[in-house]
């Protein structure tokens, strides 16, 4: 996709985590049925904010407690919908501390695992993981 095909193709609204151990891997995620590992997180459920929403993902799919008030802002970005042929992704994106806590894959997750950039291009990565955030 081009930049003015992303700008015009249908999006689908997310938040998304950066998540990084303490050697600087970035956590990525792979959902069942799927390919490209991207960061944790969702679509929003009726009514919640971008980091309710998180919060909650974080829960479900990683089994992970947080806070809204441990959610550090990075911005909102946008990239290629790795799982929807033709969509855009808007993530709302925070930074997320998981101080003392493993992440394990639960729910949709089939799999996941800390990468590092060399890992990174042995693996499919989903753009808006790769083009943002792999390199820190």
């Amino acid at each position: 996709m081009t930049v003015s095909d992303i700008a015009s193709a249908p999006s689908i609204r997310v938040s998304a985590a950066v998540i990084r151990d303490t050697s600087g891997r970035l956590l990525l995620v792979r959902k069942a049925g799927t390919t490209a590992f991207m960061q944790p997180g969702g679509k929003p459920e009726p009514g919640e904010s971008p980091a309710e929403t998180l919060v909650r993902e974080l829960r479900e799919e990683l089994g992970v407690e947080v806070a809204v008030d441990d959610l550090r802002p990075r911005g909102v970005f946008r990239a290629v919908a790795a799982n929807e042929a033709g969509h855009t992704v808007i993530a709302d994106v925070f930074d997320v501390p998981l101080t003392g806590q493993e992440p394990r894959a639960a729910a949709e997750i089939a799999e996941l695992r800390w990468v590092g950039e060399a890992e990174a291009q042995t693996l499919q990565v989903a753009p808006l993981a790769r083009d943002h955030f792999l390199i820190d």
